[in-house]
């Protein structure tokens, strides 16, 4: 089989710019950057749902972000897990524990979603994680901020 030099030259260079520009027209630096979003705070007088804030790990290999974990956590800083959406540890109501638990699998999602589509801006919002989906953006443009040459 013969190989084309020019055109494998070519093709390489090419990957080469696309990985450092997957996170947009930027160069950044190889690292490990931790980002917080702001704090939310839900505008419904009954209800606390929702309230907190996300924090964002990245990865940048090669100039681009090649893992990412993204995880939310109460105003008081206790972590959203699978107790997320009980009262006292029970689920009281469970249409509200189970947005809850969808929202929490999103920052799974959407972590997924940039380290393999490479641009914050291909990160799709996914329906009834909106919170979570802007507190993501925000955290991720922030560590992004960090990691710039």
């Amino acid at each position: 089989m013969k190989i084309n030099k020019k055109l494998l030259s070519a093709v390489l260079c090419s990957v080469s710019v696309l990985s450092l520009t997957a996170c947009g027209s930027k160069s950044y630096a190889d690292g490990t950057y931790t980002a917080q979003s702001e704090n939310y705070v839900n505008d419904e007088d009954d209800s606390t749902a929702g309230n907190g804030y996300g924090v964002v790990e990245l990865t940048i290999s090669g100039g681009a972000v090649t893992a990412c974990e993204f995880k939310t956590y109460e105003l008081d800083g206790s972590l959203k897990d699978s107790e997320y959406g009980k009262e006292n540890g029970e689920i009281a109501n469970k249409d509200f524990y189970n947005k809850a638990q969808k929202a929490l699998a999103a920052c799974d999602k959407y972590a997924a979603q940039l380290v393999e589509k490479g641009s914050l801006k291909e990160v799709d919002a996914i329906s009834g994680a909106t919170v979570n989906y802007n507190e993501f953006k925000e955290a991720v443009s922030k560590a992004l901020k960090q990691a710039e040459q």
